[in-house]
């Protein structure tokens, strides 16, 4: 009983979540993928979120039989973008804003597609395909030019590394919760008082509610200045 308990926590220790490499991408090989270049940091983010800053990081890999022949043709060649963000806020909702913009677009086919177990959005158009995902403070896109799939075996690497928070039915349902909107400067509204309540003036039907109009004050009419011609106290002279 013993050495069995034994053989689950090591099987269970050997899985779980690739770390992250320290340059976020994977700077070596994919199976029959061969790491060919680095790029980073890249400050111009695709997913961009308003106060969370990130910062991209890219990796090319090449085909086997590319690398073979000498000649590499656009089919044989896959792109990988990770961009790290001070903080998970807004990761999720703007990665899935921005696939929905892009199916909005003429020449794209948006889905959502489960590849290799990874729960991932992927866009099509002319002579290309990506494969785009949130995990939590990182978003990972896997694809290239002149493509018609992404290959599963390095959405599935990099699934392992940084694990899909999409959410299902992300392109269909609600917009997934982001950060809480802070008020702007002035912007703060006054306690509700039930003895005196603000009315919402934005949001009110005529035919039911009149609302009174205001009035203004004016000063008193001065009093009219005596006519010096006429004297009350002189009695009116004679004709």
């Amino acid at each position: 009983m013993r050495s069995v308990l034994v053989a689950l926590v090591l099987l269970v220790g050997c899985g779980g979540t690739k770390p992250v490499p320290k340059r976020l991408v994977v700077e070596g090989d994919l199976g029959s993928w061969k790491y060919r270049r680095f790029q980073g940091p890249l400050l111009d983010v695709e997913v961009w979120i308003d106060g969370n800053k990130g910062e991209a990081y890219s990796a090319s890999y090449i085909t086997n039989d590319a690398e073979k022949r000498g000649h590499i043709e656009d089919k044989d060649l896959v792109n990988v973008t990770v961009t790290s963000y001070e903080k998970p806020d807004g990761v999720v909702r703007e990665t899935v804003k921005l696939v929905r913009r892009l199916a909005q677009e003429k020449g794209y086919q948006v889905d959502e597609e489960k590849i290799s177990g990874v729960r991932t959005l992927t866009i099509k158009g002319p002579g290309e395909a990506w494969a785009i995902w949130p995990s939590k403070r990182h978003v990972v896109k896997v694809g290239g030019q002149g493509r018609t799939s992404v290959p599963g075996s390095v959405v599935e690497s990099y699934g392992d590394r940084y694990p899909s928070k999409l959410p299902g039915g992300a392109l269909e349902g609600p917009l997934p919760a982001g950060p809480e909107t802070k008020p702007k400067p002035g912007d703060v509204k006054e306690p509700y008082n039930p003895n005196a309540p603000t009315p919402n003036l934005d949001h009110y039907d005529p035919n039911k509610v009149k609302i009174p109009e205001k009035k203004v004050e004016t000063d008193p009419a001065p009093d009219p200045k005596p006519d010096p011609k006429s004297d009350p106290k002189k009695p009116p002279k004679k004709k």
